[in-house]
């Protein structure tokens, strides 16, 4: 009869793999000894022995120690308590209600977001401190600089334009652009000579420029020259 040589090896896998429980037939576990029946309620907590008297008589408790002051219960009479609170406390204030459907469905106004709470704030509308602290610090910085602009203005021997000097000078250029602006509106239209071309880009050129002059002096309040 042929045997296959990898009988043993399979025999080996399949019994590898098999675990101990899984086996035909009623698992043996260890059964109870006959004393410990099942009985009545033995999950209920028992109570401790009661003390048997001795000779006949009960068993009398200890004597508190002098130091021993009783709890006395005063009664409250708690109606005339609380009719009191009632008449001397504050009445309550009606909530605020916002009813939104014609069936009454209502909620409450307040933190729904339309009632007008925040503007009722003791800050509301103040500048908060600690802007009011950075505008002084860049005030502060503002003239510090300032100060030492002029201070290397002095040493360098320049001079600072007065506020009157600068209106002065940005009225007269203002009205030097209205001058030749008039004029390069009378320019004619069509420019077939090389002097009407000529003109035309001169009072442009004059143009741009005074625009410049112009932007720059509004720009800078400060303006120093040297002497």
């Amino acid at each position: 009869r042929y045997i296959s040589k990898v009988r043993e090896l399979v025999k080996h896998e399949a019994e590898k793999n098999k675990s101990q429980w899984k086996t035909m037939g009623p698992a043996k576990v260890t059964v109870p000894p006959p004393r410990d029946f099942l009985q009545k309620r033995p999950k209920e907590p028992k109570l401790a022995p009661k003390k048997k008297e001795q000779d006949g008589k009960r068993l009398l408790p200890l004597l508190p120690p002098r130091t021993y002051h009783p709890v006395i219960h005063i009664k409250k009479n708690f109606i005339n308590k609380n009719a009191v609170a009632v008449i001397t406390g504050e009445p309550k204030k009606p909530r605020h209600f916002c009813v939104d459907t014609r069936h009454g469905d209502k909620y409450l106004l307040e933190p729904s977001g339309l009632f007008p709470k925040y503007i009722k704030k003791k800050n509301y509308g103040v500048v908060p401190k600690c802007v009011t602290r950075r505008r002084e610090e860049m005030k502060r910085e503002e003239e510090e600089y300032q100060a030492s602009v002029l201070e290397q203005l002095k040493k360098k021997a320049m001079k600072a334009l007065s506020e009157e000097e600068r209106t002065n000078i940005l009225k007269a250029l203002k009205k030097k652009w209205e001058e030749i602006n008039r004029a390069y509106q009378c320019l004619p239209v069509v420019t077939d000579t090389m002097y009407k071309r000529m003109h035309k880009e001169e009072l442009e050129l004059e143009l741009k420029q005074l625009e410049h002059d112009i932007a720059a002096i509004e720009k800078h309040k400060t303006i120093y020259i040297a002497d």
